[in-house]
């Protein structure tokens, strides 16, 4: 019996090359390919999901239930690059003895820096 695998996160947004080329430059990929109002993105690594940009006309309302969690070895250096790329902190946290931010993309969309381990 074959199972499905996890392929990508689609994340709607306003502006699917804007929001591209953040997410490029702060994961270090590129642009798999673009269809219609999808924009998707390479893999960081073989076998892991890419993301995937669907343009909508509407913004979103309210708080999203999903976000990203990127894993760092310098929690506090990809925090701020990523703030230099246009993101904005929203929260530093400290919970069960370990920090990590929580920062917005420049369309909203909440994703954390925690680190490796």
């Amino acid at each position: 019996m074959t199972r499905p695998r996890f392929e990508a996160v689609t994340i709607d947004c306003r502006d699917k090359h804007a929001l591209a080329a953040f997410w490029c430059e702060l994961l270090g990929t590129t642009v798999r390919g673009e269809f219609g109002q999808y924009l998707g993105l390479h893999a960081t690594t073989e076998g892991h999901p890419r993301l995937v940009f669907q343009q909508v006309d509407e913004p979103a309302a309210g708080r999203s239930r999903v976000h990203l969690d990127l894993d760092s070895e310098d929690v506090a250096a990809d925090t701020a690059r990523a703030v230099v790329l246009g993101a904005s902190v929203v929260q530093e946290v400290t919970d069960f003895g370990v920090s990590w931010s929580v920062l917005s993309d420049p369309e909203g969309n909440l994703f954390c820096i925690v680190p490796v381990g």
